[in-house]
């Protein structure tokens, strides 16, 4: 039988996992529609194709790799604040019923 820890771990990682995946999708398309407004071109599909220079093939990728990163590190911890916060809360709310 899995301890409370272990819920709780268990709890936080289906959480972190759905912030995780939100926030990459919404990031996705914020940074899209950012790259279509700065260069008034849609942002490259496949940076493998020769038809796309190599030069905005690498910019559109550390766009999209430092954009992600600091949104999934933002969200991250804003998810994780605000789940100790209301673990704490609850068992807080425990403690006072017992």
């Amino acid at each position: 039988m899995a301890s409370e820890k272990e819920k709780q771990d268990m709890a936080w990682k289906a959480i972190g996992g759905l912030v995780g995946l939100v926030t990459a999708w919404a990031v996705k398309k914020i940074l899209g529609f950012a790259w279509e407004k700065a260069t008034g071109k849609k942002p490259p599909a496949d940076h493998d194709s020769l038809e796309i220079g190599l030069g905005e093939a690498i910019a559109y990728a550390v766009v999209m790799g430092v954009g992600m990163q600091v949104a999934q590190i933002v969200m991250t911890r804003t998810a994780r604040k605000r789940y100790d916060a209301w673990r704490a809360m609850k068992e807080a709310a425990r403690e006072i019923a017992s």
